[in-house]
């Protein structure tokens, strides 16, 4: 029987029948078959609802938590019409601010990232120390007392650090961020993102709403027409998908095993035989056939673990070679491997619905050794540091610029913009999602919940 007539959307697909764990299907719930209206799309009446129920009241994900791992480093995050600055105070301590001097509103920072003894501001010299405390106001002579007794300290905003990220709210009464990410913050802190260090960092703007972006990255069900040249090597249908509270979800997705679609799946082909070589076995003299090649991939990585002490004994071995890809409500996808996580992060545009800024950091854990190499499927340009030493800086590409991120996003860098025009298009009614973008529609059930709320 064809393997697409037993669908059953109550089930769905597991990646591994027998998978507990890290592996488990969460149960079917059912996140309905409402058409939204596309208004949500480009509307600036839904812009800023989103800010006032969600950006402005759910935990965001920052930075790795190295991007600042000495006193008075601090990393400038910017988030629609916000900029948040977060420093270190401490060893043990991170505060964040408001990005703003409470004297006459001027901006504070505008570096993305750097160190300071201080923080001063650039208008008239008030400072402050990395607690925000005020330290000093020039002139304070010429204050009258009724002035000086207003909060003189910078604003503070809610900071936490879990799953190797740094993450605030500016929600002052939100729990903690572990309570929030539920299941996925265990799942996250089994890849130790503690140990690793941003190698690459990418923005750039696209001519679309940030839904628009993100949901291209929730689905797997476009593979087989924008991106043709994955279906030797990644599976696109038999994708498990998981959804937790909070709007929590994450998809399976198998490598190293061609698509359903593809007639032959078990001969070694030219992806299979240069996933061989990236992990150093050599393909020429290779015997087997792809579900062998898969299986010597993942002992091929165990025996690397135990030469360079990695601990993959708590990986399972679709965990070795599969993408676990983390969706953390209401911006973020994380793809985990163990050597290394991509984090996109979608941010809205601080005033047109209708662009959004791709944020792309790869997060690399980097080993001195032979053996251990940046798998070539992680797309770092020939030129890049991957010894984690030195801190890269940020690379903007403006929008209609393609962004250097590989083959695969250039694609979707192209496309995306002309969903959006079509979303905008009276004759568009509302999208239809298959279950394959389950992703999708629980992504929208959280946002409505919010929305409403």
């Amino acid at each position: 029987m064809n393997i697409k007539e037993n669908f059953n959307y109550k089930k769905g697909w597991k990646n591994n029948p027998k998978g507990k764990g890290v592996e488990e299907k969460t149960p079917f719930k059912d996140f309905g078959t409402e058409q939204f209206n596309p208004k949500r799309y480009y509307s600036k009446e839904f812009m800023d609802l989103e800010w006032e129920k969600v950006w402005t009241k759910k935990w965001l994900l920052v930075c790795n938590v190295n991007d600042i791992p000495n006193i008075g480093d601090f990393y400038n995050f910017k988030i629609g019409k916000e900029s948040i600055i977060i420093i270190r105070s401490s060893e043990e301590n991170l505060n964040a601010f408001y990005n703003v001097c409470p004297h006459r509103g001027n901006r504070l920072i505008n570096d993305d990232m750097g160190f300071l003894n201080k923080i001063g501001c650039s208008f008239h010299s008030w400072s402050f120390d990395l607690d925000g405390k005020n330290e000093s106001v020039l002139d304070k002579e010429t204050f009258r007392e009724e002035i000086l007794c207003h909060d003189l300290n910078l604003s503070k905003v809610k900071c936490e650090i879990a799953c190797g990220f740094v993450w605030i709210t500016m929600n002052e009464d939100a729990g903690g961020v572990r309570d929030y990410l539920g299941p996925v913050a265990d799942y996250l802190d089994n890849y130790q993102i503690e140990e690793m260090k941003v190698v690459r960092h990418v923005n750039s703007l696209w001519n679309a709403n940030w839904k628009t972006g993100l949901e291209a990255f929730y689905e797997t069900y476009h593979l087989s027409t924008v991106h043709p040249e994955t279906q030797d090597m990644m599976e696109d249908y038999l994708v498990q998908i998981d959804n937790w509270d909070n709007g929590m979800n994450r998809m399976i997705v198998p490598f190293i095993v061609p698509s359903i679609r593809c007639k032959d799946r078990s001969t070694i082909n030219d992806s299979t035989k240069f996933l061989l070589e990236d992990v150093g076995i050599c393909s020429e003299d290779y015997s087997g056939d792809i579900k062998d090649a898969k299986e010597s991939i993942q002992k091929k990585k165990r025996d690397i673990s135990k030469k360079f002490n990695l601990g993959y004994e708590r990986y399972t071995d679709a965990q070795l070679t599969d993408s676990f890809d983390y969706g953390v409500f209401p911006n973020i996808q994380i793809g985990c491997h163990p050597e290394g996580v991509f984090l996109f992060k979608f941010l809205p545009h601080p005033t047109d619905p209708e662009k959004f800024y791709l944020d792309t950091t790869i997060n690399y854990r980097a080993v001195e050794g032979e053996e251990y190499n940046v798998p070539a499927w992680m797309g770092l340009p020939e030129d890049t540091d991957k010894s984690g030493k030195i801190r890269p800086d940020v690379i903007y590409y403006d929008e209609g610029e393609k962004p250097d991120l590989g083959l695969i996003l250039e694609q979707d860098s192209e496309l995306i913009p002309f969903v959006q025009e079509g979303i905008r298009s009276k004759g568009f009614r509302g999208a239809l999602w298959s279950e394959q973008e389950l992703r999708i529609r629980h992504f929208h059930y959280e946002l409505n919940k919010n929305i409403e709320n």
